[in-house]
């Protein structure tokens, strides 16, 4: 593995801003948002302008992510993921959720998720996730994916290239009928053949006119997730592997969540849709 230094905080720049004319959620302003109360089954049309939210995410995370580079910021990769998005009429989801600062999350290394983009500067051999979600027609398109720097190492390459095989294994695991927990035990026993720790404590979500309803997707097998998929029910499944243990700590800015030994860890994201077969991705770009 890389003997490169902990990441440390750096320094925020100021908050970038959107157009009036570009709708807002319901949270932005607000220290948390409106309590869910609609359907975890989504309507065709809700589901179709989730795909034009999802699309939209997926280009401004491709987009930010032909900037990474040595010597690149973090807060470099947000301005050109926060322009796209607006530039395409939507909001970044991310910026003021729950007073969140920034219009994605960038994890990088060590990092598990909800790191802020400031003046952090890219190394070679770093891994980088970028986590963008942007809001359009009343609807929310949420997706990840972990991206090499420079030259990276072989025991963080092959994390990466697993995390993201957990991800398509679950997605097809997916099926009406099924409980919910079908997606962790997938991911947990394909992790478990590698030595990877599965991070419990975060999870995937319910997504729709809410960026996170209350639906829950764990990432390993829970014996409580047995709430049964049906067509229509739309959510995310993000899951976090990592090198070591699947423990966390929080920096003091109540966002950044950093494995607990401190070793790498990497993640991806898809928006689903359940289907009469199985699962369509909406954070196709």
């Amino acid at each position: 593995m890389s003997g490169q230094s902990l990441l440390v905080p750096g320094e925020l720049s100021p908050a970038r801003s959107v157009p009036a004319k570009i709708r807002r959620p319901e949270y932005v302003g607000k220290p948390q948002p409106a309590p869910y109360t609609g359907p975890e089954v989504q309507s065709d049309e809700t589901v179709e302008l989730m795909r034009i939210a999802g699309r939209i995410a997926a280009q401004a995370m491709e987009e930010a992510a032909k900037h990474i580079a040595p010597g690149v910021t973090t807060d470099e990769l947000d301005r050109v993921a926060h322009d796209f998005m607006v530039d395409h009429g939507a909001y970044p989801s991310t910026l003021g959720y729950r007073e969140f600062p920034k219009s994605l999350c960038t994890s990088v290394n060590e990092v598990i998720c909800h790191g802020i983009p400031d003046s952090t500067v890219l190394r070679d051999g770093d891994i980088v996730n970028l986590d963008v979600t942007a809001y359009i027609n009343g609807v929310h398109g949420d997706n990840n994916a972990t991206y090499f720097c420079g030259d990276v190492d072989e025991e963080s390459t092959l994390l990466v290239e697993r995390t993201r095989e957990s991800l398509n294994r679950a997605i097809k695991a997916v099926r009406p009928g099924r409980q919910i927990n079908v997606i962790g035990r997938v991911i947990e026993s394909y992790a478990k053949r590698f030595g990877y720790g599965v991070v419990r404590d975060f999870t995937g979500h319910g997504i729709n006119s809410s960026f996170h309803s209350g639906l829950i997707i764990p990432h390993y097998d829970s014996p409580h997730a047995t709430t049964v998929m049906r067509p229509g029910m739309t959510f995310t499944i993000e899951p976090m592997l990592t090198l070591g243990t699947h423990e966390y700590e929080m920096w003091d800015d109540g966002w950044t969540v950093v494995t607990k030994d401190r070793r790498r860890t990497a993640q991806f994201e898809h928006t689903l849709v359940v289907t009469d077969t199985g699962a369509d991705i909406l954070t196709l770009p």
